[in-house]
């Protein structure tokens, strides 16, 4: 209990000294998104900029050049890819992508557990952006983006762990200040990104299973059911959460002891998405 006692209270600490260093959104993500926040911008500038980071502009051409985008069609530039995805899409994938490199620790425990939450968000983001395309009038592409940084606020926490210069050996530990932790510091990453503000309340509202609200279905809705349902959340740590007093269900229309890849059309889309992101 000294180590969980002694990391719990370094990150606390960092929080409410204003000392925790948040991650920097990756520069091709912030010079896309600047850039579709011009009404005025076209497909060859957006190109342009994605062209400057080559992992990045192969990797959203595998994307559009995927079976679930593809139409049978075959593209090799970077201004056909962004006239098909549509500029929303382009700059959620591109966000979405540049944040995996971020998912990296030299600790070997601390870096299989930033990439098992990379793979999960994946899995909820994937998810998350079927349900809002079939159950809701929301945008799937920011469900996407609100699925990929569902606990973003890892990355911070495990910085300050890294600071600390221990090693942390026991992963009960390390899961336990992560799950106490994350949706606060999750919050501040994005605030600080400057997202949009239905994104930015995710990783701190998507883990209240009780949660109630009026109105439509909204982006913490969407990852909520999405996390519930997504396999290694279903078999895992979530596992135990009586689904039947999730409001957000409710709200989705969907039945909480139906399986929503048994629903129509949503495993295909799901497995397309997925192999979308993984590209």
């Amino acid at each position: 209990m000294l180590q969980e006692e002694r990391l719990f209270r370094a990150v606390v600490d960092a929080l409410t000294e204003d000392r925790l260093t948040l991650p920097t959104l990756p520069e091709v993500a912030m010079r896309v998104s600047q850039a579709t926040q011009d009404e005025n911008v076209t497909a060859s500038r957006l190109a342009a900029e994605i062209g400057r980071d080559p992992a990045i502009a192969v990797r959203l051409l595998r994307v559009a050049n995927s079976s679930a985008l593809s139409g049978g069609r075959r593209i090799d530039n970077l201004q056909q890819a962004v006239t098909r995805l549509g500029m929303g899409l382009v700059r959620s994938l591109v966000t979405g992508l540049a944040l995996e490199q971020l998912f990296f620790s030299r600790s070997p425990m601390l870096r299989q557990r930033l990439r098992s939450t990379w793979t999960q968000s994946l899995e909820v983001a994937a998810l998350a952006q079927v349900l809002a395309s079939h159950c809701t009038m929301l945008r799937p592409e920011l469900a996407m983006l609100a699925g990929l940084t569902h606990e973003i606020g890892s990355l911070p926490i495990i910085r300050v762990i890294e600071n600390l210069g221990e090693t942390v050996d026991d992963a009960a530990v390390l899961d336990r200040c992560l799950r106490s932790l994350q949706p606060r510091v999750g919050r501040l990453v994005l605030q600080a990104w400057d997202f949009h503000e239905d994104l930015v309340e995710v990783p701190s509202r998507w883990v209240d299973f009780g949660r109630e609200h009026d109105g439509p279905p909204d982006y913490v809705d969407v990852v909520t059911v999405a996390a519930l349902q997504s396999h290694p959340h279903r078999q895992g740590r979530l596992a135990g959460i009586d689904r039947s007093r999730v409001p957000a269900f409710a709200r989705l229309d969907i039945n909480p002891e139906v399986d929503v890849f048994e629903l129509d059309g949503v495993q295909q889309d799901f497995q397309d998405q997925y192999a979308a992101l993984s590209a």
